[in-house]
């Protein structure tokens, strides 16, 4: 019993004796534990002001909703990293180490990661160059729709029959982008088939009546309706009309149902696609031999 008890005492004793040996360590650790938490908490603290900092001052100025999201969110994480890199290099630890372990880490996960870092760049040039933006409508080849938002790996499409499309941002990057959106007027262009039996005057006159009474047709841009083809049962006329881009699809759809109204009332015909048989009759078939 007493020589555990002398056991515990020398160890006891020990580690006072280290302690008061090495208290300048202990001082310095501390301290430098607590700065280590410090530089978190202030730099946690920091990146959270600086992005709504930015975030406000993108919105002041009218900077897209897409575009300010992500460089709210890159500023955030860039002030996070340097704050951890700050963190380990007060703790003690060779930053230019870590930074090179990072470094290799970070060139092993992008080979096995190409494909993603390839969307990664592409939304970035997407958000630089904004070829699209949120409430717009687009067609990207396969998929066409309103922009819901553009994230950094992929941009979200809801097409008119609200469905949800997600498309990666390389193959946006890669192909055509048709936007519909960004232009505040539209050229309204449709073709107009009437039988050969019309006169052209007149189905000229007939569209362009249609076409003078809708209000919302932009007269000083110009109006165009020529015959453009003689096709193989009708002769083919397009038109073509201005108007503003919210009230495209009410204009195409009411022109289209007016020029039917006023060539039916004009007794100009619309042509289906027929073809004339002629059958002609056998002159004789006397002397004519059938090979059995």
């Amino acid at each position: 019993m007493n020589e555990g008890l002398e056991a515990v005492d020398k160890d006891v004793s020990a580690f006072f004796t280290w302690m008061e040996r090495n208290q300048d360590l202990l001082l310095q650790t501390c301290m430098n534990l607590a700065s280590a938490i410090l530089i978190l908490v202030v730099g946690i603290m920091i990146g959270r002001v600086a992005a709504g900092a930015v975030g406000r001052l993108l919105a002041l100025r009218g900077i897209d909703k897409t575009i300010a999201d992500f460089l709210t969110t890159l500023v955030r994480y860039s002030i996070l990293a340097f704050t951890l890199i700050a963190v380990l290099s007060r703790l003690g630890v060779q930053t230019a180490s870590v930074i090179a372990v990072m470094g290799a880490a970070g060139l092993a996960v992008g080979l096995s990661l190409q494909g993603s870092l390839s969307n990664f760049a592409a939304g970035v040039l997407l958000v630089m160059f904004r070829p699209l933006r949120a409430g717009e409508y687009v067609d990207l080849g396969d998929v066409e729709g309103t922009v819901d938002s553009v994230h950094i790996f992929s941009t979200t499409l809801r097409t008119v029959d609200n469905r949800i499309v997600v498309v990666p941002n390389s193959k946006i990057i890669s192909g055509n982008i048709t936007n519909f959106s960004r232009e505040p007027l539209r050229r309204v262009d449709i073709k107009v088939c009437v039988s050969y039996l019309a006169d052209i005057r007149h189905v000229k006159q007939t569209l362009n009546t249609v076409i003078s009474a809708d209000s919302r047709i932009l007269h000083d841009k110009g109006v165009t309706v020529r015959m453009i083809e003689m096709a193989d049962s009708s002769l083919n006329f397009i038109t073509r009309s201005w108007t503003r881009n919210s009230q495209y699809w009410d204009v195409y759809f009411d022109l289209l149902e007016n020029f039917k109204d006023a060539l039916d009332q004009a007794g100009i015909g619309i042509p289906y696609p027929q073809m004339d048989v002629h059958v002609h009759a056998a002159v004789a078939t006397q002397g004519l031999k059938i090979d059995q």
